[in-house]
């Protein structure tokens, strides 16, 4: 079996701006006729006790742009790098192993009877996968989040994703390393280490997607302009 592309991190130092050009977790060149927005460029690492995350997308992940086909896309973390834990599938799939699955989605709402536009929105969920899990959707869902209602932990600005995961509950494993899957559609699974919370989250070394415990950056606002749902609770289709 040939060896899956392994790409180590270089991650940002404490107190780091954004604007410094450090080197991604992983890149991805997206096909030109893929049907949905795909991760290109991603920076992963602990930052305090959450995982923090930059992820850019090949087009906006979200909006009226791309209609009913937004984005779906799952970033697999093995948070103790072991196989011997998280979820189990068949053969050596590059998932075995994987503690936490972050699956990032474009929401559109229907159209609504009174002839207004179609609501769109960004959705994080972040699920714990434990030995029985045989999927991504099997794991138990330990936070969902939306850029409008927790405006702290994601961000959205045009094609790119800032999020923060809460590695806190004591059912997450821990350990030095966290080896990270990213599976684009009809490509070949990407596979990248980065430190873990043991070590490199705790003493405070790790990208700085937060500068002082804010973004930096202008309000969460939509590719095109959307009206903000009551509660969201739609799919990406």
């Amino acid at each position: 079996m040939r060896p899956l592309p392994l790409l180590v991190c270089t991650l940002l130092a404490a107190g780091t701006s954004l604007a410094a050009k450090e080197k991604p977790t992983f890149r991805y060149t997206a096909p030109p006729d893929g049907e949905r927005p795909v991760i290109v460029d991603a920076t992963i690492g602990p930052q305090g006790s959450d995982f923090a995350m930059r992820l850019r997308f090949d087009r906006a992940p979200w909006g009226d742009a791309c209609k009913s086909r937004c984005a779906n896309a799952t970033l697999l973390l093995d948070t103790d790098s072991s196989k011997q834990t998280g979820m189990r599938l068949t053969g050596d799939a590059p998932g075995n192993g994987a503690d936490l699955a972050i699956v990032i989605q474009g929401v559109r709402e229907a159209a609504k009877e009174n002839g207004g536009p179609p609501e769109t929105w960004l959705r994080v969920k972040v699920r714990l996968l434990a030995d029985n899990a045989r999927s991504a959707d099997d794991g138990e869902l330990l936070a969902e989040l939306n850029h409008r209602q927790d405006t702290e932990r994601l961000h959205s600005d045009e094609d790119t994703v800032y999020l923060l995961v809460d590695a806190t509950s004591p059912a997450i494993p821990s350990a030095r390393k966290v080896r990270v899957v990213y599976q684009p559609p009809g490509g070949k699974p990407l596979q990248a280490t980065i430190p873990g919370m043991i070590g490199g989250g705790a003493s405070g070394r790790g990208v700085r997607i937060f500068k002082d415990g804010n973004w930096g950056r202008t309000p969460n606002v939509a590719p095109k302009k959307s009206r903000p749902p009551a509660s969201p609770s739609g799919d990406n289709g």
